[in-house]
């Protein structure tokens, strides 16, 4: 397994597997890696089978953080996670530092003052995480650009834990001609039902009990709307209410929609993506379903 720092020796790699017929398979990540992202990275081995290149590259990329965020704080394990990633026998590690990816970035800033070149999706990216975090999906969409630039991937594979995010870079690569096929692979789960994140680390023991409240909300979701379909603004005030008797949860938002348009619906039914954003304390955690 290689590691590689520099965005030029990532490029050259990337140049000479594709010289050589090689497929390559990308699993963009910011590190701390738990099993769902080693599902990704599993899937985009099958994706590019045996003959192929896997990368996983690990960053935590600080434009899609705004002030008040948890950059600096950001669980970090490097050495974890090239022991897991070596394992799975991925082929190359992309490892860059904030001066490689943004040139004039400072340690501390959370913003490049010298970068002045960005990507923004203008309409899926409005809504739900696009609202609470106005600064997010273009740091998103900028440095999965710029990975895709670099990596130079045939296909990449995301999660569909943040499915907005996989909706905002689909549209993003057949937008802007990406020759890239993105590949969204299903949630992983705990065993009580809560998604797999590594801001879980972030719970007291208090605090993980209640954050199952999430996926009680989805499944309690799905069982109403398989009895018969409901006025979106009604469902959303039983979630709300369903949400907030956890004692220590505090509702962001919960989001009723189209999963092909991520319009809001107003009659919810089977086949209505959910999406609901929680905080525990200063943690604030995301999942989401089809109903």
């Amino acid at each position: 397994m290689q590691i590689v720092s520099s965005v030029a020796a990532m490029q050259r790699l990337a140049k000479r597997w594709q010289r050589a017929g090689a497929r390559i398979g990308f699993v963009p990540t910011m590190g701390y890696l738990h099993a769902g992202h080693l599902s990704l990275v599993k899937r985009a081995r099958r994706s590019v089978g045996q003959s192929g290149k896997v990368v996983v590259s690990i960053y935590v990329n600080p434009t899609q953080f705004a002030p008040t965020e948890d950059l600096a704080k950001y669980p970090r394990d490097l050495k974890r996670d090239l022991q897991s990633l070596r394992a799975l026998g991925v082929d190359a590690v992309f490892t860059p530092g904030d001066a490689e990816m943004y040139s004039s970035l400072g340690a501390t800033e959370s913003r490049p003052t010298g970068f002045s070149t960005f990507v923004v999706e203008e309409k899926l990216s409005r809504a739900m995480e696009g609202a609470s975090r106005p600064t997010h999906f273009r740091g998103v969409t900028t440095v999965v650009a710029k990975l895709f630039n670099i990596v130079l991937p045939d296909i990449a594979v995301f999660g569909q834990k943040d499915f907005q995010q996989a909706a905002v870079i689909r549209r993003m690569v057949r937008d802007l001609n990406f020759p890239v096929k993105i590949v969204v692979a299903p949630t992983l789960r705990e065993a009580d039902g809560l998604a797999m994140s590594s801001r879980n680390k972030y719970l007291d023991p208090e605090q993980r009990a209640q954050a199952v409240i999430l996926y009680h909300s989805l499944q309690a979701a799905k069982a109403a709307v398989k009895i018969k379909s409901i006025a979106a603004g009604r469902l959303k005030d039983d979630l709300t209410e369903f949400i907030t008797a956890a004692p220590l949860a505090r509702l962001d938002y919960v989001e009723l929609f189209d999963p092909a348009t991520l319009e809001p619906v107003k009659l919810v039914k089977p086949g209505t993506q959910m999406a609901l954003a929680v905080f525990f304390g200063k943690t604030r955690l995301i999942d989401n379903d089809r109903l």
